[in-house]
């Protein structure tokens, strides 16, 4: 065993930059091999009972190596592809015969060696082409030296390979359920609820596990470390190898590079760029996610879109190896929106609309004469809208509204309308639209910039307060309202209470202070004052301001919370 262990390491001397021992199954040794991770990156050899990561430029195969050291032991190769379908196959090797008695015993020269290596192929053991997680496992093989030879025809790509001759105690990938199937148990027009089947490694072989969720829209996935290839912001993983790293310069010279000069002939270094690494093409960043969710067997997927088909993976993952197994994935298609009736305005004519939070509303707008122009009058009475508008299919307006806005387009002989309405992210809106070819006189008031009222602290009284507003060059009425409130209402309470499209006629009698005309050609001086009196010491009031246009219709300024004085 010890002669066959020499001969190995003379045969695998010329694939290396520096002399090392070749990894054993020799716990002790193996233990330190496993440690020290550097000891395998100039290496093409595959250590026992350990997965490594690496790489394949497009069409150059590349060969590793792996040892038996006795007869009748069992053997298990698993090639993982990330990213590109792999071709590989397994081979022994022949190795060349002993040495004869008359010599020293130590191996025939290198050279001769090498020669005999070249001239046999070996004997062909399996071979794989796909994008697939397969193995070889063949409970009794022979001693010596095994071939492993992969190669990607479509592109440079990762790949991990994992050999053992120990599987029956080494276990690191997760074990699946006799069931192995991800089953969609409820689906929504935005969620998916998934399910399977518990890992036997944590119930029976009480290894810790997690399992991982993928989701996208292109298709499943066979292994996770094709979903971490997706995952990375760039091909970065293709990059070139760091001498010494990565790569030995056998290796460089195996792939086409001088290991003496490695990158003027490739361009791997330029004065431009420090970083070594292929010219590569750069793609915008796949729609995937991947969520790991601990030992939980449930799990609702959310903020998916309506009637957009998603595949889902669920990979179970030993945490102490950190190697995965993948179970059956599937795939369902959101359920669709509600198809929402389209509401029709009618020229001149108000309507009432309500939006859920983050929903949509359309409304149809079909003048029945030719007409120059379209004018909307639309008033936001809480948060900020978001309107489409398009006429015979093509989007015309687009912006967001709040307030009260007056729109115009121009108008096209029986051209029809198709008003699209977005709620808030906040909450749901309330608004009002009015739609006409021939607008007269506003059916909202004009409003100024600023709807906010200004109070004077130092005209505070114990019964009085003095607030100013602004107004506009437009003549409308205003009506101003009291509400006696506690001391610690709060802008969340006031908020509540801001629906602008609520007018005087919803509130009391007795909250009523007065209604005045007022307007001014001159913005400058566009400005009113009223001291508000009958009130109580110490006390907070909220007062609103209301604006009634030509139509009746009203609009609310911000409310604003004063307090009068305690001791005067």
């Amino acid at each position: 065993m010890v002669l066959l262990n020499w001969r190995l390491l003379w045969l695998l001397l010329p694939l290396t930059s520096r002399t090392q021992k070749l990894p054993t199954r020799d716990e002790e040794l193996f233990q330190m091999q496993i440690r020290d991770k550097a000891f395998f990156h100039d290496s093409s050899v595959i250590p026992d009972g350990a997965e490594i990561s690496s790489y394949l430029f497009r069409d150059t195969p590349k060969r590793y190596f792996f040892v038996v050291e006795e007869d009748n032991s069992p053997l298990s190769v698993t090639v993982t592809p990330c990213d590109a379908p792999l071709e590989w196959k397994l081979s022994l090797q022949e190795l060349p015969e002993e040495a004869s008695a008359e010599g020293s015993g130590e191996p025939e020269p290198l050279e001769q060696q090498r020669q005999q290596m070249t001239n046999e192929e070996g004997t062909e053991l399996f071979s794989y082409k796909g994008n697939d997680v397969e193995y070889f496992l063949s409970s009794s093989s022979s001693s010596g030296l095994y071939q492993l030879e992969l190669l990607s025809t479509e592109k440079d790509t990762h790949f991990k390979v994992y050999a053992t001759t120990t599987p029956e105690s080494d276990q690191p990938y997760p074990e699946l359920p006799y069931d192995p199937r991800v089953d969609v148990t409820s689906l929504g027009r935005t969620t998916v609820t998934l399910a399977w089947k518990p890992s036997p490694t944590a119930s029976l072989l009480r290894q810790p596990i997690e399992y991982c969720v993928v989701i996208n829209k292109k298709h499943n996935f066979k292994s996770l470390c094709a979903v971490e290839a997706k995952l990375r912001a760039d091909d970065a993983f293709m990059m070139a190898p760091k001498p010494g790293l990565d790569f030995s310069p056998f290796d460089f010279a195996h792939f086409g590079f001088p290991s003496d000069n490695l990158g003027k002939e490739r361009s791997f270094i330029t004065k431009s760029s420090p970083k070594l690494g292929r010219h590569i093409s750069w793609r915008p960043k796949v729609d995937i996610q991947k969520i790991c969710i601990g030992n939980k067997n449930i799990f609702t997927v959310s903020d998916l879109k309506p009637d957009t088909q998603y595949y889902f993976d669920v990979f179970v993952v030993n945490t102490n190896s950190n190697m995965s197994t993948a179970y059956v994935g599937a795939f369902a298609r959101t359920k669709e929106e509600a198809k929402q009736k389209t509401v029709e305005l009618k020229d001149g004519r108000v309507t009432d609309v309500f939006v859920k939070r983050k929903g949509a509303k359309f409304l149809r707008f079909a003048p029945v004469s030719s007409h120059q122009k379209v004018t909307f009058f639309i008033h936001s009475c809480l948060d900020t809208v978001q309107i489409q508008v398009r006429r015979d299919g093509k989007l015309v307006l687009s912006q967001s509204v709040e307030g009260v806005r007056q729109l115009q387009l121009r108008g096209k002989p029986k051209a029809k309308y198709l008003i699209r309405l977005k709620g808030n992210k906040k909450g749901a809106s309330v608004l009002k639209i009015l739609a006409t070819t021939r607008p007269s006189k506003q059916a909202f008031p004009a409003l100024p910039e600023d709807t906010r009222i200004k109070a004077f602290d130092k005209l505070r009284t114990c019964s009085s307060v003095t607030v100013a507003w602004l107004g506009t060059q437009e003549r409308n009425k205003f009506c101003i309202y009291k509400k006696e409130v506690d001391d610690n209402y709060s802008e969340d309470q006031k908020k509540r209470e801001q629906n602008q499209c609520l007018g005087p006629d919803s509130r009391k009698k007795s909250e009523k202070v007065l209604c005045k005309y007022f307007h001014s050609q001159n913005l400058q001086k566009a400005v009113t004052t009223e001291t508000i009196k009958g009130l109580q010491p110490g006390k907070s009031y909220l007062l609103d301001v209301y604006v009634i246009g030509h139509g009746e219709h009203s609009v609310k300024y911000q409310g604003k919370v004063v307090k009068t004085r305690k001791v005067c």
